[in-house]
């Protein structure tokens, strides 16, 4: 597994990388896999590859506060991200990790790993642990409050290799996510009723100490160089890029 620390200019390259990594890979072979760790400067929102923008986000908001809004080809629901918010994606054979065809194992794989990366930093305050399809949550085991959000996860699967990518809040303006992003039409039944203000949270962690845990989940043997941007450029052109796919299903 090779790595890949970089951030690109733009949301749209940023959510295009994430993709040309995972068709790089189908095309140069069956056993590549990368992991990369980026973090935007710019706060934007990501829709899901079959979101509703009209019953997800709040479009008046982003609008007003130029927020961009481009659409993932992953799955899941619509994301706030930006400054204070750690995004990784990783891509992984089938060839290397065949059993991984099972949606559900691949969930319980990639996030368990995370799982366990951030337990050692987190042992002071509770416990991280996976709930509903694909989130990650912190339990309180002192004051026993509910548990709170803060890591939203996707992927996307093809032939020979799966993205899989997400979130890991630890400074970021969770205002934002309650003012761009409308409550969702579907939700896991651990949330209940709540309000984002009161379901998501900031890890107490800094971004050093989740980019060790991210590095002890997914061992490297040394730095991606040959970055594929012409793919990036293609697909920002005639994909993320675009009105007509962001706002597909407006």
């Amino acid at each position: 597994m090779q790595r890949l620390f970089l951030t690109l200019p733009t949301p749209a390259e940023n959510v295009a990388l994430d993709e040309a990594l995972l068709d790089w890979a189908e095309e140069e072979g069956s056993q590549q896999e990368f992991v990369r760790i980026w973090e935007s400067a710019e706060t934007f929102v990501v829709a899901g590859r079959s979101s509703r923008v009209a019953l997800e986000i709040n479009r008046p908001e982003c609008g007003g506060r130029r927020i961009p809004i481009v659409r993932r080809s992953s799955g899941g629901a619509a994301i706030v991200a930006g400054p204070g918010c750690l995004m990784y994606a990783v891509v992984l054979s089938y060839q290397v990790r065949p059993e991984l065809r099972d949606i559900g194992r691949a969930h319980q794989f990639v996030l368990g790993r995370i799982v366990d990366a951030l337990t050692p930093f987190l042992e002071h305050v509770g416990n991280p642990d996976r709930a509903g399809t694909s989130d990650l949550v912190l339990i309180d085991r002192i004051a026993g409050a509910p548990a709170r959000k803060f890591s939203g996860n996707s992927m996307r699967a093809k032939r020979t290799h799966f993205l899989y990518h997400g979130t890991l809040l630890y400074d970021f303006d969770l205002a934002s996510i309650e003012s761009c992003l409308l409550m969702p039409p579907r939700r896991p039944d651990y949330r209940g009723a709540r309000p984002h203000r009161d379901f998501v949270m900031n890890l107490p962690l800094g971004r050093e100490q989740l980019t060790a845990a991210l590095d002890a989940a997914w061992p490297t043997t040394g730095e991606l160089t040959d970055v594929p941007m012409s793919r990036v450029e293609n697909l920002v052109a005639t994909r993320f890029g675009q009105a007509s796919w962001n706002h597909e299903f407006a």
